[in-house]
């Protein structure tokens, strides 16, 4: 049973991520390598790591008690990612603006509330700061011209720097689970907007009325073996503890986690998976479970025999798909897919919900090249928007259905 399509986010997408130890840096052991990865409770920067400068390219200081950074990490030159998620920082360090050539900045899950002017690299094309307190962002973040990807949900934004209509190069958004009261117009003009995940804000939530799949309480089903774990949630295979007359007997459970994801709430995931309905090429919703402490969607067990069309962005890609080492198709399967994808686009914005994260990595295809596209965790509801900010958004995701041709074009049997 292939439910990869629910387990992709930033982490965990790029690989086996090796653990170092501070003996080991200390001893000298690991003098030259490109990349290191400390997790020991640290609460100060290990001044050892200055000694890989002439190698250090990826720093990975996650899941530690860190507060500060020292102003002596301006000296590894050759850095180009900083990931520092689950710390202590409450203030973006300064000094990520100081180093040179460091591309991607990742401090996700901290306590920041203050973005210095300073703090954002020359060379800046990735920043991630989901899940902190950041109330204002500085006006220098659109005068970062190589940006691409902004993982900016769960903060307390409730605007957006005005600069970023100069953005060019951004091309995946992450603004959900904020206090944006006003649509943010100056990134639905730029011209590479291709993945926009914006639910969760005062701006995007309306009233509208959704007619809901049954309710059942949580012990009606028993959990099996997991299938699949993303950023929102949980995918287990279910049995039911009694005969289901209404349902099918074979079910996919997905728990939600809860709290806010790099995505945004898992309540407004939900709400998008009952809105969209049914279609031949979605995972189907079959009914919900809304207990206090216990938020789940009951669907479809999909068959064993489908398996991921695509694996995730990687380091370098930063927001395009990548593919298993010499995987092709032939040019009729992929015309298939595509016209498959082509309809699910359209049954979409019908029902007024961008996506935000078409992809290939997102869908499952058999031998047959039938599709099954999922993971509504970044889909925005966008009726509430004005007749001309719907039009842009549909525009937006067009262009990831674009990007979606042409990757599958990339891998095209010859």
């Amino acid at each position: 049973m292939s439910y990869g399509l629910f387990a992709v986010r930033y982490h965990t997408q790029h690989g086996l991520i090796i653990l170092h130890t501070l003996s080991q840096l200390k001893s000298g052991k690991l003098v030259g390598i490109k990349r290191l990865a400390l997790s020991e409770n640290l609460t100060t920067f290990p001044l050892e790591i200055l000694t890989l400068a002439d190698s250090l390219e990826i720093l990975d200081l996650s899941n530690n008690q860190l507060t500060s950074l020292p102003a002596e990490l301006a000296q590894l030159t050759k850095l180009k990612i900083v990931f520092a998620s689950n710390n202590l920082f409450v203030t973006l360090p300064e000094v990520l603006g100081q180093c040179a050539n460091l591309e991607m900045v990742g401090f996700k899950s901290n306590q920041i509330n203050q973005v210095p002017v300073n703090a954002l690299p020359p060379k800046l094309r990735c920043l991630i700061l989901t899940d902190n307190r950041i109330e204002v962002l500085p006006d220098t973040l659109g005068e970062r011209p190589r940006l691409q990807k902004l993982s900016l949900a769960g903060n307390l934004l409730t605007h957006l720097p005005l600069t970023l209509a100069q953005s060019s190069n951004l091309e995946l958004v992450r603004i959900s689970a904020n206090r944006l009261i006003e649509c943010p117009n100056q990134l639905l003009r730029l011209p590479k907007l291709a993945w926009f995940a914006f639910a969760g804000n005062p701006f995007s939530q309306s009233d509208i009325s959704i007619v809901p799949v049954p309710a059942i309480p949580s012990s009606s089903f028993t959990l099996q073996q997991v299938l699949g774990q993303g950023a929102s949630g949980v995918i287990s295979k279910a049995t039911w503890n009694s005969h289901q007359a209404d349902f099918p007997d074979d079910i996919a459970v997905k728990v939600f986690k809860g709290e806010v994801t790099s995505d945004g709430y898992p309540e407004d995931e939900l709400q998008v998976c009952l809105k969209v309905g049914n279609h031949p090429n979605l995972v189907q919703s079959l009914a919900q479970v809304n207990e206090a402490g216990y938020l789940a969607l009951i669907m479809n067990l999909i068959p064993p025999h489908y398996k991921n069309l695509g694996l995730p962005p990687c380091l370098k890609s930063c927001t395009r798909d990548t593919f298993p080492p010499n995987f092709t198709l032939s040019k009729e399967k992929i015309a298939k897919i595509v016209a498959q994808m082509e309809d699910v686009f359209l049954h979409l914005h019908e029902n007024q919900v961008c996506h935000g994260d078409l992809y290939a990595h997102n869908t499952l295809f058999d031998d047959q090249a039938n599709i099954i596209f999922g993971d509504f965790g970044a889909a925005t509801m966008y009726h509430a928007l004005t007749e001309e900010q719907q039009a842009q958004i549909k525009q937006i995701e067009r262009r990831a259905l674009d990007h979606f041709i042409d990757d599958l074009s990339s891998i095209c049997a010859k």
